[in-house]
């Protein structure tokens, strides 16, 4: 089993596009990429510990490849936008991809650069690739949070923007 590390923006929204996935074996909503341990939702929302929000995505790479997560990756969020995604502002909803070895790191770099090459944006891809680091899954109520708080989880995509720029850019139906 291998390890993928993504942030774009509210985990809510990165954990449902992956794990519908065969090979995905789990996705965990949490932290990471920060300089405090064990931080708190309050803690990131704040802002001084430094983290992204992220998933952390346990998968079989003889089911699913990296590279093919990289592509869902890109079609969950706006790849031009360093300040946050979407609603959500702010370092804590920053883009990025926490590569764990030197393969995920090189594919990584070569999935942003042909994204930024196809001319599909307007603007340059800002997502930093970063190394990977300590992971801390967030609380339970955040866990699964489309499936447990579906109504709620439904309401806030809505609102966010995201469904709109998906629709838009790669053609996504709405009902991620």
């Amino acid at each position: 089993m291998e390890q993928a590390t993504f942030a774009g923006g509210c985990f809510w929204c990165m954990v449902h596009p992956f794990d519908q996935w065969p090979g995905v074996l789990q996705v965990v909503s949490g932290y990471t990429g920060g300089h405090s341990v064990n931080p708190t939702y309050e803690d990131v929302c704040a802002g001084h510990t430094g983290h992204y929000e992220a998933v952390n995505i346990t998968f079989d790479p003889a089911q699913i490849t990296y590279e093919q997560l990289l592509d869902i990756y890109w079609q969950q969020i706006d790849p031009t936008d360093s300040g946050g995604q979407f609603y959500d502002r702010g370092p804590s909803y920053k883009p990025a991809i926490f590569y764990h070895s030197p393969e995920q790191k090189r594919l990584a770099e070569q999935s942003r650069d042909a994204l930024d090459a196809s001319g599909r944006f307007n603007r340059p891809v800002a997502v930093e690739i970063l190394p990977a680091g300590p992971f801390y899954p967030a609380e339970d109520y955040h866990q699964n949070f489309y499936r447990t708080h579906e109504a709620h989880y439904q309401q806030y995509r809505r609102g966010s923007g995201r469904d709109i720029f998906l629709a838009k850019h790669w053609g996504m139906p709405s009902n991620h």
